[in-house]
């Protein structure tokens, strides 16, 4: 019998995030995520460009940015691998999210779905995109992040709080679905502003 996912949007939003619930957490890796993390979350600082070891990959995203923006003002073209390669990348980094927010026990891969499913429709982009918007989307961004950054602050509240619910004093060992719908919203909040940044200039109407 398959879970049910959690984060299921009735909107056909252009970025959608689904995390499969988890009939069962372990609490030893519960207790010790904090350092289980710590490979992957190297690997996705490299590639992302998050941090001070990741120049070579914020170089890389950066430039990819700014080559899609100059492809999208001047000729309206949106190369599908270019996208398909941020896509993936975006991929990588829920599955960090959600395993760091202990959504789930299987380490992070670099290439399965897993049970974090995010989809990002690829844009129509003489239909779905304005050719000058993209310029100033660093700008019309700003707003998204600063809320992000407040919410951040409650995704690890949440955390704390499920690993003080796993310790034998309280002995859970499920992740109650309220919090995990609300966990699971944030890192859609977060695969959004990915969607705004990199990809259309506005979104899709449902």
């Amino acid at each position: 019998m398959t879970a049910p996912a959690i984060g299921d949007a009735p909107t056909p939003y252009a970025a959608r995030l689904t995390v499969d619930y988890p009939e069962r957490l372990d609490r030893l890796t519960t207790l010790l995520r904090a350092i289980w993390i710590l490979p992957i979350a190297v690997i996705w600082s490299l590639v992302a460009g998050s941090g001070d070891g990741g120049r070579t990959g914020g170089a890389l995203f950066g430039g990819l940015w700014l080559a899609i923006v100059l492809m999208i003002a001047v000729r309206l073209v949106y190369p599908r691998w270019w996208f398909d390669f941020a896509r993936e990348v975006t991929r990588f980094g829920a599955r960090v999210g959600a395993y760091f927010a202990l959504l789930t026990d299987s380490l992070p891969s670099t290439v399965d779905e897993q049970s974090v499913h995010l989809e990002i429709d690829y844009p129509d982009v003489r239909h779905d995109l304005n050719r000058w918007l993209p310029m100033v989307k660093c700008l019309l961004a700003i707003p998204h992040y600063v809320v992000l950054a407040f919410l951040w602050i409650g995704v690890v509240v949440a955390v704390i709080a499920v690993v003080i619910s796993r310790t034998p004093k309280y002995g859970v060992v499920h992740y109650p679905s309220e919090w995990m719908g609300q966990v699971v919203s944030l890192l859609a909040f977060a695969a959004l502003g990915w969607y705004l940044m990199r990809v259309a200039a506005k979104g899709r109407k449902g």
